[in-house]
This record gives structure tokens, C-alpha cells and sequence, in this order.
């Protein structure tokens, strides 16, 4: 068990190194940088001319290193990572990249485990709710409401509520935690059901599509399992149907839907993001957004490598928890 585990985190380790070289040179491959960006601002807006604001420019490149080679500029801020845990300096916020995540990480975290755990409580129950019931009405409706569900796109769905809760319900302060009365107030239950009237929309439209997939591969699993042999000899011994399911079946179809969540938690962050960056909801998935579109890529490439050491470490978890649950899969 200690060998697998050392494996899998070695395993880790690689794939996080090469995330962050894969991202960090994927964002530098647009035309041009922040200082371009920076450019063209000073000249819309501050009345500069061409040859002032070029000077500019080339003043905020050299004060950054945005003249350095792409490769020194990375190991520089690989550097940065390793021996201070700082994650480069955000040009568009003008102070460090780090503070700025790990002030919005909690929040986005938050947001994605209550869709996910949502998503899989609902998504597994459905699952064995319908198997026993294959080609039946309840199977057939809920199989389209899972197709429906996964084939939309999350930021539709975002878009729809979006509208209906303004021009609808005519609700207010969407686009953060709190209602302003609440912001700086001591938590209580008041403050609690604020908190939960603004973020239920971002956990719906971030977990609808999770329910779906994880309803339909519990359903596979599940049905693959009663169609096992030694369900078939424990009904033969005559064991209750109840017995059956939930002493046999249903431990055994949960295995591979232990694996399976390693791969849905990236699908909730993205469907978290999708519906923070609709909603401007104060999370990683606007300032990511805008990041990547002024090329501020110490912000950027800092918030994806976050997002994938928390991919990585959900599968590594994932398959350490499958490992204890079935030792069959550990590696000699």
C-alpha cells in the first residue's frame, strides 16, 4: 500500500509540473502581452500619442520582465512558487497574484464541493432508484431529463436564471455573497439564509449536469452488477430483494463510482466558473476570465495551477479511497 501511494503521488507531482508549463506557455501564445493591453488603454483613455504611450509600454515591460524570453519568465516564476509560495505579481491589480487567489480560492472551493456533494448524493440515489426499474417510466423520463441536462450548456442555463431572477422576481445583489446589510455583519441565521439565497443558483447550475452523469453511471454500474452471477445466487438462496440491493449489489456497483468522482470534480469547477463569470459572483472564475483576456499571466497561470492541484489531489484521493475499498486495484 505505501509503494502505491508513493507512486500516485509521484504521479501527482508530474502531472502538476506539466499543468503549469503547459499553461503558462499556452497563455503567452496570443499576439502581444499585458503591456499591449496596458497600450492601447493609455491611449483610449489617457489622450497619450503613439510614441508616449510606446515608451510606457516598454517602461512596464522592463519593470515586470515582460522583455525576458518566455522560458526565463517561467522559471522565474516557478522559482518564485518553490522557494517564496508567491505566485508572481497580477498587473491588472498591481499586488501579488497569490493573495488575490487564495482570497477567492475558499469561496470557489465552497461552491464546487456543495455541487458536487449534491450532484452525487442526488445522482447516486437516482441511479438506484431507476436500475431495478429498467425500460419502466421512471427510467425512461429520468434518462431524458439526464440527457437534456448534460447537453446544455452551463452558461445557458446560467444566462436563463440569470434573467428570470431579475426581470422576474426582481432580486437584487446577484452578483455577491451577501446583501450589503449582511456584509460585515457576525454570522447568524439570518446571515446564513442570505448567504444561501445567493449562492443556490451557482450549486444548481454547477450540479444539474453532475446529477445527470452521475446518475447514468451508477445506473450502468448497477445494472451490470445484477446481471453478475452471484446476484443471481443470492436471490436463488432466497434472500429478500432489499438483502440483494443493498448487501450485495449496491457496495459492489460503488466501487467504479468512487473512481468516477476523481473526474466530476473538474466538471463542477467548470460548471462553477461558467456560472461565477455569468453571475459575477466573486469568485476564481472572473478574475480568471479577466486574466486571460489582458494577458496578466502570473494571475492567470497561477489561478489554473490552483485548479489543477485541486483536480489532481480530487483523483489522487480517489484512488487512495478505491485502493482501501478494493485491494484488488493496488499496484505490487
Amino acid at each position: 500500500m505505501f509503494n502505491y501511494i508513493l507512486r500516485r503521488l509521484l504521479i501527482s507531482v508530474i502531472v502538476l509540473i506539466a499543468i503549469a508549463t503547459t499553461s503558462f506557455f499556452i497563455i503567452q501564445l496570443p499576439p502581444g502581452d499585458f503591456a499591449s493591453t496596458y497600450k492601447t488603454f493609455l491611449i483610449q483613455t489617457g489622450g497619450l500619442t503613439e510614441d508616449r504611450a510606446e515608451e510606457m509600454t516598454q517602461l512596464v515591460r522592463e519593470q515586470y520582465g515582460l522583455d525576458q524570453p518566455v522560458y526565463l519568465q517561467f522559471f522565474s516564476w516557478v522559482k518564485g512558487i518553490v522557494t517564496e509560495g508567491k505566485f508572481g505579481y497580477s498587473f491588472a491589480y498591481r499586488r501579488d497574484a497569490g493573495e488575490i487567489i487564495l482570497d477567492r480560492f475558499p469561496k470557489t472551493l465552497m461552491l464546487a464541493l456543495l455541487a458536487h456533494a449534491i450532484s452525487t448524493f442526488v445522482g447516486v440515489f437516482a441511479g438506484i432508484y431507476v436500475a431495478p426499474r429498467q425500460y419502466g417510466a421512471a427510467d425512461n423520463i429520468l434518462s431524458v431529463i439526464a440527457f437534456i441536462l448534460t447537453s446544455i450548456p452551463r452558461f445557458f442555463i446560467a444566462l436563463v436564471i440569470l434573467y428570470v431572477l431579475v426581470f422576474v422576481f426582481r432580486q437584487h445583489h446577484l452578483t455577491s455573497f451577501f446583501s450589503p446589510e449582511y456584509v460585515v455583519a457576525p454570522w447568524s441565521w439570518g446571515k446564513f439564509v442570505d448567504l444561501v439565497q445567493h449562492i443556490w443558483p451557482v450549486v444548481l447550475i454547477a450540479g444539474l449536469g453532475g446529477v445527470a452523469r452521475n446518475m447514468r453511471v451508477m445506473r450502468g454500474n448497477l445494472l451490470d452488477v445484477l446481471n453478475a452471477q452471484y446476484v443471481t445466487t443470492a436471490r436463488s438462496k432466497g434472500l429478500r430483494e432489499s438483502t440483494v440491493m443493498y448487501h450485495h449489489a449496491v457496495p459492489n456497483a460503488l466501487h467504479p463510482m468512487v473512481a468516477y468522482q476523481g473526474t466530476v470534480l473538474p466538471y463542477m469547477l467548470q460548471g462553477e466558473l461558467e456560472a461565477t463569470i455569468v453571475m459575477g459572483i466573486p469568485t476564481l472564475g472572473p478574475i480568471l476570465y479577466q486574466a486571460l483576456a489582458t494577458q496578466d499571466v502570473y494571475l492567470s497561470g497561477g489561478a489554473l495551477l490552483i485548479i489543477a492541484a485541486l483536480i489532481v489531489l480530487g483523483n489522487l484521493l480517489a484512488d487512495l479511497y478505491l485502493a482501501v475499498l478494493d485491494p484488488r486495484i493496488r499496484y505490487s
